[in-house]
């Protein structure tokens, strides 16, 4: 910080963690401030009550000061009523957001809720006047969450929390705003206003200048622009399909269903969902390990469809996907049976980021493939597990048939994603031939190469690939871990029990008829 070497430093803590079962994960609610056709408010429920204790805060650390005593849990039975209450409320269909007050407070508990939500909120601390501080308020960490319900709810939250004992713990602090700024009032007065764009700035910026010392300082500074893109729409889904049109039901009841290798090697950990997404599809997934077509206990004459999956075989000491890749290479009788099967008109292939990879290589064994890059490292120079933005391009692959056109998120998990051509000609190849099956866009659904829209830097977003026959296709993305709805760790309301990359697997099944 301007010049000087300052440390991170957290502090030896407990952390004991608690695992519980989900009935549904589709009545979990998160920080994210949802916009309906309901006027709604916010509201504080504090163990606390009026107690504002600041001692050990992130206010205190940041100032450097002690601010007396920490706040502490007082009665384990009022923590008791409170998780009571807030599971009766969910029950009720009461809560539509829920974020803990914990670091910085109710401030940024709020804050944080307007940038999940993409919106601004005006608090009123009147109803705390003369109990406490603006700052006491704002900044201290006693144990409580804020809420998001319709106005209209109110009065039953509220019979709730008399029922539960905690009629004193429920505070109304707020409404949404359409300004898109946090703003904060007490007694008719302004105290604080600001957007929300750069609220969240302020709010990353520590990150931001970690981030551009540890990894690619282009790829934070990108990031940390990327907020300043105010129109940016983010995550969204704009389909040309209905992902609920189960174009394979029609196959489900035949007696044979086709059967799908899903390939498996040291190191590989995605091979559970790929075969569910295949047997929702129709298919019998077999586990097919790599030792099995070393030692003929499976051929891959056996198969209609082979897909390999994530994961790090060989741990990637190879490269990503190398030693996979060589172990077929340089055995000749695997060579031969792997480049049957890809030259057998009746057969499909799918590569997913460490299939992708290792698929990329065989590229010589593959018709039509020829033009394929192969993947080198981020240009981030880091691990990128996130969820991002894909569109479907126009291009002959039969697992995208009647996709093409289609954008939605999509997550990605991988280090070594960054699609690299020997020569402008390979990539120019790739291009005029339609191989381009896939790419990264932004929030306008236009193909990027910024960070973090594309996670791993490559050309013109290209992260999909098909083979001129439309047969073999390889991706870095991951669909098999987001072909039901529940899934994906966001999604549009209105979608149903499928998401998109359902329509892949189903594809696979139509087109084997």
């Amino acid at each position: 910080e301007e010049g000087e070497a300052k440390s991170n430093t957290a502090p030896l803590s407990l952390i004991v963690s608690g695992f519980a079962p989900v009935a549904d994960i589709r009545r979990s609610i998160t920080p994210e401030l949802v916009r309906t056709d309901q006027d709604s408010v916010l509201v504080l429920i504090s163990l606390s009550a009026y107690s504002a204790r600041l001692g050990g805060s992130a206010l205190a650390q940041v100032f450097g000061r002690s601010l007396g005593p920490v706040p502490d849990l007082d009665s384990a039975h009022a923590l008791k009523r409170l998780f009571e209450l807030v599971k009766q409320s969910k029950a009720e269909g009461l809560l539509t957001a829920y974020h803990d007050r914990s670091d910085g407070g109710l401030f940024v508990c709020v804050a944080e809720m307007c940038f999940a939500g993409r919106c601004g909120v005006d608090i009123d601390l009147g109803q705390f006047a003369g109990a406490a501080k603006p700052i006491e308020i704002l900044f201290n960490e006693e144990l409580g969450a804020a809420v998001q319900l319709a106005e209209c709810d109110l009065p039953r939250l509220k019979e709730l929390a008399q029922l539960h004992g905690l009629s004193d713990c429920i505070t109304m602090i707020g409404k949404l705003n359409d300004r898109d700024e946090l703003a904060i009032r007490l007694a008719g007065r302004t105290l604080f206003s600001e957007g929300r764009a750069m609220l969240q700035r302020y709010w990353s910026e520590t990150s931001y200048h970690m981030q551009a010392l540890r990894d690619n300082s282009d790829c934070a500074r990108e990031e940390f622009d990327r907020l300043l893109n105010f129109p940016d729409p983010g995550l969204h889904a704009e389909l040309t399909f209905d992902p609920e049109d189960d174009i394979s039901a029609s196959f489900i009841n035949f007696d044979v269903k086709p059967k799908v290798a899903v390939l498996r090697e040291q190191g590989v950990n995605g091979h559970i969902e790929m075969a569910a997404a295949f047997v929702k599809a129709g298919f019998e997934a077999i586990d097919v390990h790599m030792t099995d077509l070393i030692h003929s206990r499976a051929s891959l004459e056996q198969f209609n469809v082979l897909v390999a999956c994530g994961g790090f075989s060989y741990g990637d000491v190879l490269g990503a996907g190398g030693g996979w890749a060589k172990s077929i290479l340089f055995n000749e009788s695997l060579s031969r049976q792997f480049q049957a099967f890809f030259e057998r008109k009746s057969t499909l292939s799918l590569g997913v980021c460490n299939g992708c990879q290792m698929i990329s290589l065989l590229r010589s064994l593959i018709p039509g493939a020829e033009h394929w890059p192969r993947f080198m490292r981020n240009r981030s120079e880091q691990f990128e597990g996130r969820l991002v933005m894909a569109a479907i391009t126009e291009s002959p692959s039969v697992l995208l048939h009647d996709m093409q056109g289609s954008r939605f998120p999509i997550p990605v998990a991988h280090g070594e994603g960054l699609a690299h051509f020997d020569n402008a000609e390979q990539y120019e190849s790739l291009i005029s031939s339609g191989g381009v099956a896939m790419r990264f866009v932004d929030g306008f659904g236009e193909p990027t190469e910024h960070y973090p829209a594309n996670p791993n830097g490559s050309p013109g977003g290209i992260t999909g690939m098909t083979s001129v026959d439309g047969r073999a296709l390889i991706m870095m993305p991951h669909p098999e871990r987001v072909f039901r709805t529940v899934q994906n760790s966001w999604h549009p309301s209105q979608w149903g029990e499928d998401a998109p990359a359902m329509r892949i697997f189903r594809n696979a099944r139509a087109w084997l008829g």
